[in-house]
């Protein structure tokens, strides 16, 4: 008897102290900004397009490129920088290099066309 409510009891604490249900985040725009005046690039995410204009025409960045994702890439993308040693201010502003806009571009990150050229290598088959 003694072991049944033990059982039970230990059942309760299992699933009220575990949230084994999955997190459904929403989607939204993950987007990269360009700032001319402080040579920085700012990645971040926008629930809707209105929010991310309202950002754009409110500060002195240039949208570099943005695409569909969620908040859990934005999370992602920063664990994975510093795990590059590539780290960032308060406003997930980082200083613009090569390099950074490289790893962005190696991890699927919208960083548009404009200051990092995608090199893409054709093969020519010539038949002899």
């Amino acid at each position: 008897m003694l072991l049944k409510k033990l059982k039970k009891d230990y059942r309760k604490f299992i699933s009220s102290s575990l949230n084994l249900a999955p997190q459904k985040s929403k989607f939204g725009i993950v987007y990269t900004l360009y700032s001319d005046r402080n040579n920085s690039i700012e990645v971040g995410f926008a629930e809707n397009d209105t929010i991310l204009k309202n950002k754009v025409l409110r500060s002195d960045l240039i949208l570099l490129d943005k695409k569909r994702g969620k908040e859990q890439d934005l999370n992602l993308l920063i664990k994975t920088l510093n795990e590059l040693d590539i780290n960032f201010s308060s406003k997930l502003n980082f200083r613009y290099s090569n390099i950074l806009i490289k790893h962005l571009s190696t991890l699927g990150w919208p960083v548009g066309r404009s200051l990092y050229k995608q090199r893409t290598i054709k093969k020519e088959l010539s038949f002899a």
